[in-house]
């Protein structure tokens, strides 16, 4: 059985993906911030499923926290599946800020790197002694570093260079056949950045070539298909996720 580890995995994008992936067989380690009992449904809902999956806490803006999780993920690896490695990482945690450049604090732009940046690289190297070869890693990115849409530049900023950072992690380990992609999703109707009203979700589905937005479950399909066999050999992409969005 192959092992996933999904960060922000109660709610969202992330859950979904969690569903998707033990749908295929995969076991799940769903990570969590501030929703043990979302994340705790998450599990209930793969196990009634027939999978086997376990909650973590994880806080991906916290780096001097990742040797512990390490640890912690290790024990649970050892304690559900008998093992002492992982096959894949979704680096998926996040959230969305609406500002202008002109009135970003610094204190926002910080959690904004924390958490979509330096979370994401420090976290992988923190993981990969774990990680066994033949691997993947998946980093979800965004539709706003190809289109601009104003009020979101951290965050698109630091997407950006986590895409980056993707082919830099294909070339680094492919040595030890680990692959990385990300995965860029548009409009989906989630709770980032306070989630969408009916003024804004009838906005974005007017920009959108399937007129309307994007469901959880349409981006961790996606992800969970990546992840598998069928695309071993899908390696330093960015593939977008988005219905058509902005073209």
């Amino acid at each position: 059985m192959k092992i996933v580890i999904i960060t922000g995995s109660s709610h969202g994008i992330g859950a979904a993906t969690a569903i998707a992936c033990a749908k295929r067989g995969m076991g799940v380690i769903v990570t969590y911030h501030n929703s043990p009992q979302a994340a705790e449904q998450v599990v209930q809902m793969i196990e009634q499923q027939g999978g086997k999956a376990v909650a973590l806490k994880l806080n991906v803006a916290d780096s001097s926290s990742f040797e512990a999780f390490k640890d912690t993920a290790l024990s649970a690896l050892k304690r559900q599946w008998q093992r002492v490695s992982f096959d894949y990482l979704v680096n998926n945690a996040g959230y969305g800020l609406f500002n202008p450049i002109e009135t970003v604090t610094e204190a926002e732009f910080d959690g904004l790197f924390n958490v979509h940046l330096k979370g994401p690289f420090f976290l992988t190297q923190t993981l990969l002694p774990l990680m066994a070869d033949g691997g993947h890693i998946v980093n979800l990115t965004s539709a706003t570093t190809r289109c601009a849409f104003a009020g979101v530049a951290p965050y698109a900023a630091f997407k950006g260079g986590l895409e980056v950072l993707t082919r830099y992690m294909a070339k680094e380990l492919g040595t030890r056949q680990i692959r990385a992609n990300s995965i860029s999703p548009g409009p989906i109707r989630t709770e980032l950045g306070g989630g969408l009203n009916d003024e804004f979700e009838a906005l974005l589905s007017s920009m959108t070539a399937l007129s309307r937005v994007g469901e959880p479950e349409e981006v961790g399909s996606v992800i969970a298909s990546l992840l598998g066999d069928d695309n071993r050999w899908v390696n330093a992409q960015n593939i977008e996720v988005s219905g058509g969005y902005l073209i």
